[in-house]
């Protein structure tokens, strides 16, 4: 009997010692002395003409947006988007987003700031070091959830991109690749969700080329092969674009009382 005891008793801490390798790995992926680090930058500015319509976007998230890698800020992605819009509005761009943050972290570090910046639009880009670093898909969601109800209680739309497919990443080993994709569709499918039963969210669709793209050319990586490049963050911008566009078009329904 003590014996079938025994076992029992170790059968809960099976996952979570599967979640320490996982995690462990992880780790030795993003830390390789053989591959370059780079700092995360500030995309924040502004963007058009002076005399046309003002436009807001307060940014939150992680590396997404700090985009470490990237040679010219003005590829970032969020900068693309940025001048994209400025055929009918003066956009001003305000990032909050540090490299590395997980939906917690927004909550704690960037989420009052970006209320007081009091935005139009609001993006929110966060959840592949919360996926890679084994956060429970439930905490996620509910972390989530409060970021965008509150973004949402000041009056402005709200953009939120989830992931592709966090397997093309190179650096990460090929033992994890099977795992990296059920990770990112279940948190990009989290996003999906919570945007579906929001006030104003526009989810960025992200099954497209953001989930080939980074699969078929390796050129798209920076030259850590963790985060994406100059020609990624085309990529990026690309599928954006009709979300900012839908979330702008919320936002000033929102306003006129619609």
């Amino acid at each position: 009997m003590g014996t079938v005891r025994r076992a029992i008793a170790v059968i809960p801490a099976v996952p979570a010692v599967a979640l320490v390798a996982v995690a462990t790995q992880v780790l030795r992926a993003a830390h390789r002395s053989d591959l370059p680090s780079f700092p995360n930058q500030d995309p924040s500015g502004t963007f058009g003409d002076p005399g046309a319509p003002p436009l807001r976007i307060v940014a939150l998230g992680d590396s997404s947006i700090t985009a470490p890698g990237v040679e010219d800020l003005d590829n970032t992605w969020v900068r693309r988007v940025a001048r994209a819009l400025t055929e009918r509005h003066r956009v001003e761009l305000i990032s909050v987003a540090v490299g590395g943050a997980q939906a917690r972290d927004v909550i704690e570090g960037q989420l009052a700031e970006a209320v007081r910046l009091q935005p139009d639009v609001a993006l929110v880009s966060v959840g592949a070091n919360d996926a890679l670093r084994g956060v429970p898909p439930e905490r996620y969601r509910a972390e989530l959830r409060r970021i965008i109800d509150r973004l949402e209680d000041t009056g402005a739309s709200v953009v939120l991109y989830g992931m592709g497919d966090m397997a093309s990443i190179p650096r990460l080993p090929p033992t994890l690749r099977r795992w990296a994709t059920r990770r990112s569709d279940v948190f990009d499918r989290i996003a999906r969700e919570t945007a579906a039963a929001s006030r104003r969210t526009v989810k960025v669709y992200t099954q497209g080329r953001v989930r080939t793209a980074f699969h078929e050319d390796r050129s798209l990586f920076a030259g850590d092969l963790f985060h994406a490049g100059d020609t990624g963050h085309a990529v990026f911008a690309e599928a954006a674009l009709p979300a900012f566009e839908a979330a702008i078009a919320l936002s000033r329904a929102h306003h006129n009382g619609g």
